[in-house]
């Protein structure tokens, strides 16, 4: 391994040189407290920035073992460093001056969620931690001004490095905090199970946000409080005592009038899948892990899914079971993602009435004694949503603020008033016997067909050379393909969008192989994922760096691109 006096020999021979020679610096350097990797250098001052791996061996940066002995602890404290990097960071970017991005030094910057990313690991092995980021190498015009690169790689790095990445200076209360509230965290979603629990909102919970497009919380926001009947205490390991809702399996409705919290109170459930900091209000909002947001989708692809649950006897003779379609109307589309959910592993699903299809959630008793169901071809989901839970484990949480007819089937019922809930089960139950529902009930479904085989799509696979762009928390593009995630929205940051793209372009060149299925092909996948991290589908996997701009999603997630591919999913149903 080269040292840091090469690397400073070697910016002196290429000063002044063209942008090019910047090349030469590509290779890992050893400087006294870590390795610096120069992984890919830009092309020219006005590229996308160079990308740099700090890499300090363990016994260097002295941290406890502790900090990362179970995994939840290990996302914590990888997300506690690149916090405080990023921070430093940031105090230095374009203080090295030149054209374009010269002097930009760049690293992922953490939302109130606490994902496992790239920007930052630990090797729980030996303690060695990673940090990735990007860096504009300086140039006057398209000219190397290698001694403003030097003040960033000799004189910006290394404090940063000193300050953030060393126990020595690491404040250790902030980090006890830190580690304790993940283990809290994870205590209480491991009382959910014993309790027989979905989620839970601690009391003092503050659950608006600051705007529509600020995920930061509401000053002077009115704190939630538990109804006496649905409180629950728990001892938290660290935390001691903590009183608020739990939410039973089964069927849960929301009600209230506009504008009082019932769509705050379910966003604050959906994203309760991940953790979330110190101060977010919500760090206490702990929902089943496998609960998936379901909604209306017009407009997206379904790929021969088996929506027959749903939606059968279809006029034209379109075949249910094997359903696909390159323009979804609202109905199948919500028909499709329910059942992609069931087959993705979700124990929970989390509705609002807005954002459905009224035909897939409702038809009313005027309208069945006018359109019988002989002729119906949608069963809507209030006729499934008991036998979702009875004979499949699934609990819905529902938000509806017009249809009274769920009373029949909830065995809870939540009033939202001024943000605050009211359990008012007995009361909803007694009105609704005035209002009968339905006309009889509806024939059990048969269990959905999951057996999808996937091949890999030939065009896909002579293709040596696969681009890949992720655009926002919107979706992906690989090659010309564009995979549309607008409305899957428990995916909380970008970076878990472009970490998608690499596992679906990773799957399609690995995993489709006309044998497995596709719950086969991703459970495959997260079992590398648990055995190398992020190299499982990018970087080392495939004899390059990893970058550093990737955030981990759920299998959920990565059920749902997949599902959304138009032209990269071949399937067909195993025999």
């Amino acid at each position: 391994m080269k040292t840091a006096a090469d690397l400073q020999n070697l910016l002196r021979q290429i000063d002044h040189k063209g942008y090019p020679a910047y090349k030469d610096t590509k290779g890992k350097y050893q400087f006294q407290q870590y390795v610096l990797s120069i992984d890919h250098v830009q092309g020219d001052p006005f590229a996308a920035p160079s990308k740099v791996s700090i890499i300090v061996p363990g016994k260097v940066a002295g941290f406890d073992g502790k900090c990362y002995d179970s995994e939840v602890r290990k996302i914590a404290f990888q997300d506690f460093l690149l916090r405080r990097i990023a921070v430093k960071i940031k105090d230095y970017s374009f203080q090295a001056k030149g054209s374009g991005k010269s002097g930009l030094l760049s690293i992922s910057h953490p939302g109130q969620e606490v994902l496992e990313r790239s920007a930052c690991t630990v090797d729980t092995a030996n303690g060695e931690l990673t940090v990735r980021m990007e860096i504009g190498f300086p140039a006057n015009g398209r000219t190397i001004n290698a001694g403003e690169l030097g003040k960033i790689l000799f004189d910006f790095l290394p404090l940063c490095v000193r300050q953030t990445l060393l126990s020595s200076t690491c404040p250790g209360e902030s980090l006890q905090k830190v580690l304790f509230l993940a283990d809290d965290q994870q205590y209480i979603r491991e009382e959910l199970k014993k309790r027989e629990l979905v989620a839970f909102v601690a009391n003092g919970a503050i659950l608006p946000r600051e705007s529509g497009v600020s995920s930061l919380p509401m000053k002077e926001a009115v704190v939630f409080q538990s109804p006496a009947s649905m409180k629950v205490v728990l001892e938290l390991p660290h935390k001691g005592k903590l009183a608020g809702m739990g939410i039973k399996k089964g069927v849960t409705l929301i009600v209230g009038g506009g504008y009082h919290g019932k769509s705050t109170m379910l966003k604050a459930l959906e994203l309760g899948v991940y953790n979330h900091i110190a101060g977010d209000g919500r760090e206490y909002v702990i929902t089943d892990e496998s609960a998936v947001k379901l909604r209306a989708e017009d407009g997206r692809s379904i790929q021969k899914t088996d929506i027959s649950m749903f939606i059968r006897n279809l006029p034209n003779g379109r075949d249910t079971k094997t359903f696909y379609t390159e323009d979804a109307s609202g109905s199948t589309s919500q028909a499709a993602n329910t059942v992609e959910a069931m087959e993705a592993g979700a124990g929970v699903f989390l509705i609002d009435e807005d954002t459905s299809a009224t035909n897939f959630m409702i038809r009313d008793e005027l309208m069945q004694r006018v359109v019988s169901r002989d002729v119906e071809p949608i069963m809507p989901f209030i006729d499934r949503v008991r036998e979702l839970y009875e004979e499949y484990g699934i609990s819905t949480i529902l938000v509806a603020g017009s249809c009274g007819s769920y009373f029949h089937k909830s065995d809870c019922i939540v009033q939202m008033n001024q943000y605050q809930p009211t359990e008012i089960t007995a009361f909803a139950k007694k009105e609704a016997e005035s209002y009968p529902y339905t006309l009889g009930d509806a024939e059990r479904a048969k269990k959905p067909d999951f057996n999808r085989i996937v091949r890999r799509d030939a065009a896909f696979a002579r293709d040596d050379r696969i681009k890949m762009k992720t655009d926002g928390v919107d979706g992906f593009s690989i090659n010309r393909e564009e995979v549309d995630l607008r409305y899957v929205e428990q995916l909380a940051d970008s970076e878990q969008l472009t970490a998608l793209a690499h596992m679906v372009k990773n799957m399609k060149l690995h995993d489709f192989d006309g044998r497995r299925t596709l719950g086969e092909a991703v459970e495959n996948m997260y079992y590398r994922i648990r055995e190398k991290g992020f190299r499982a589908f990018c970087g080392g996997a495939e004899g390059g760096p990893v970058p550093g701009n990737l955030a981990m999603p759920r299998k959920q997630e990565l059920y749902a691109a997949l599902n959304r591919c138009r032209e990269l999913i071949q399937v067909e149903r195993a025999n």
